[in-house]
């Protein structure tokens, strides 16, 4: 069995001068940095005193989801030759806070919108989703349910 390992480092950047001397005393800004890579702007969710124009860990975990499914999806088209000719998804992730203060996600909804080249494809396009689902890395990770609503089309259509 092979493994894998990812590296990557977290520097915060919300120091006002007083460091978490209170809890309104600093930023929740932060970068995410992989060597050789452009970084990420990073900030708590701004329910929770962070920056809107910073992406938060939450819509990290959504975006993971996302692209990992995508990937595994479009490999399987690749392989089954389905010609996908453009692909978006519109996610989305629930979240639900307990009462110590923490919370956990509920369910991710991926909602792909998948262009096939030819309409006699669009079966094992749809079908190919559960497959892409299964093998999905991240999906086999988290603990609650990653659902899907796809949708085929053919160009213009």
């Amino acid at each position: 069995m092979k493994t894998h390992q990812y590296r990557l480092q977290i520097e915060w950047t919300g120091n006002k001068g007083s460091g978490t001397s209170a809890y309104t005393a600093y930023e929740r800004a932060h970068e995410i940095s992989v060597d050789g890579k452009p970084g990420i702007p990073a900030s708590s969710d701004p329910s929770f005193r962070g920056d809107k124009t910073r992406y938060n860990p939450e819509e990290l975990l959504v975006a993971s989801l996302s692209s990992c499914h995508m990937l595994w999806y479009l490999h399987l088209c690749a392989q089954a030759g389905v010609t996908v000719v453009a692909y978006e998804d519109l996610a989305k992730g629930t979240m639900t806070e307990t009462d110590d203060g923490g919370g956990h996600f509920t369910e991710v909804m991926l909602c792909p919108v998948v262009t096939v080249s030819e309409e006699q494809m669009i079966g094992k396009a749809m079908e190919l989703h559960g497959s892409a689902h299964s093998l999905c890395f991240i999906a086999r990770s988290v603990n609650f349910p990653v659902r899907h609503q796809p949708q085929i089309k053919l160009p213009n259509g």
